[in-house]
């Protein structure tokens, strides 16, 4: 772990790190948590606050529902399918740091529906393009039923899933916010694609 993981693992007193690629498939992609400088710089922009929900899909061991909870004050639930890192999640949910703010579902992210106060989601591209096409679907169906205002996060996009955002009648990005900085190696991919629903 670097000085920045180790620092922040201590101060919520979760364990989140290490990549688990033992339940990937051509669907869902390996565990791998989202770096904390990442998180940090979402959480300084302002888009997330104490009054929102934020879903993250795909949640592993819910480093990014506790963090985001700690950091801005939001509610955070993380839906993860893996039993496995379900469970830790679950145990890492324990931590003060999450502050009964945060809880974390075992199930599919492709059927699961949406709480109506849900109103942020994440994504740390944790599943291929057709999946994401039936959560967005689903997401849709929830504010369908009860409208409100939906902002997206995309952290480290594939190709085509950008371009399929981009697209999207439905989504206007407002905004990219580069990542790339963060890191030693350069990659277009380290960047963070903020959308918004339109009504």
């Amino acid at each position: 772990m670097n000085t920045d993981e180790q620092q922040w693992e201590h101060i919520l007193n979760i364990k989140t790190a290490g990549r688990d690629d033992s339940h990937s498939d051509w669907e869902h992609h390996p565990y791998e948590p989202t770096d904390y400088p990442v998180l940090e710089r979402l959480a300084n922009t302002g888009y997330i606050g104490k009054r929102n929900t934020l879903l993250d899909y795909g949640s592993g061991k819910g480093r990014v529902s506790i963090f985001m909870a700690y950091q801005t004050g939001c509610q955070s639930i993380g839906i993860e399918y893996d039993e496995r890192l379900y469970a830790r999640a679950v145990v890492n949910g324990e931590s003060d740091a999450a502050r009964n703010r945060v809880s974390f579902v075992l199930g599919d992210a492709a059927t699961y529906v949406v709480p109506p106060e849900v109103d942020r989601c994440f994504f740390f591209n944790p599943f291929s393009l057709h999946i994401i096409k039936r959560v967005l679907a689903n997401i849709f169906d929830s504010l369908y039923a009860y409208p409100r205002p939906m902002q997206f996060f995309f952290y480290y996009p594939s190709r085509d899933t950008e371009a399929f955002l981009n697209e999207h009648w439905r989504l206007q990005l407002i905004e990219t916010l580069p990542c790339d900085d963060l890191f030693d190696e350069e990659d277009e991919k380290e960047k963070i694609l903020i959308y918004s629903v339109l009504c």
